[in-house]
């Protein structure tokens, strides 16, 4: 398996197995409106506010994941993780886990200060995120499962409260994704 940095002429192949991945695991409506999401996501968030990975075996896209920026009241430096997709016949080997490492070292080389994401708390807990509260950093809409919303510090310390609102990219802008 190789990993690499998501490019633009991959869009079509990652945007059908977040269909498919999804619509194996929720439904196919689920799974039509996670295309949708990573569809706008690429389309129409700026270069400079998102970095995606993708895990290739034998030439196929079998897993990806993005990250986007975070707009913060503070001048921080944060981006979430979402949405990710492995192929469903590849779960359970590792690769998420591995996607998200990588994704999170870039980060981390790149100055980012902190990573959050909304999501199963014992999935990402294996790769650091840790549950915290609208306290710390409110989310960009209300939390439908609060205990989804994690962090992790990528340089020293622990992530101090942060005041103010926070805001999302464009494709995320979107109550029910939250």
């Amino acid at each position: 398996m190789n990993i690499s940095t998501f490019d633009a002429c991959q869009s079509q192949a990652v945007i059908n197995l977040y269909i498919s991945v999804f619509s194996d695991s929720e439904g196919r409506d689920e799974g039509a409106s996670i295309g949708h999401l990573v569809s706008d996501l690429i389309a129409t968030t700026d270069e400079r506010d998102i970095v995606g990975f993708v895990a290739i075996l034998d030439d196929a896209i079998i897993g990806c994941i993005f990250f986007s920026r975070l707009f913060l009241t503070s001048e921080k430096n944060a981006f979430i993780l979402s949405p990710v997709a492995i192929a469903t016949e590849q779960q359970g080997k590792g690769i998420g886990q591995q996607l998200i490492k990588h994704g999170i070292e870039y980060l981390k080389s790149k100055g980012v200060e902190f990573v959050l994401t909304y999501g199963d708390p014992n999935f990402y807990s294996k790769v650091g995120f840790e549950q915290i509260s609208e306290h710390i950093i409110k989310a960009p809409f209300k939390l439908s499962q609060p205990e989804g919303w994690l962090a992790q510090p990528l340089q020293q310390g622990n992530i101090e409260a942060i005041k103010g609102s926070s805001t999302c990219v464009k494709a995320f802008n979107n109550p029910e994704y939250w």
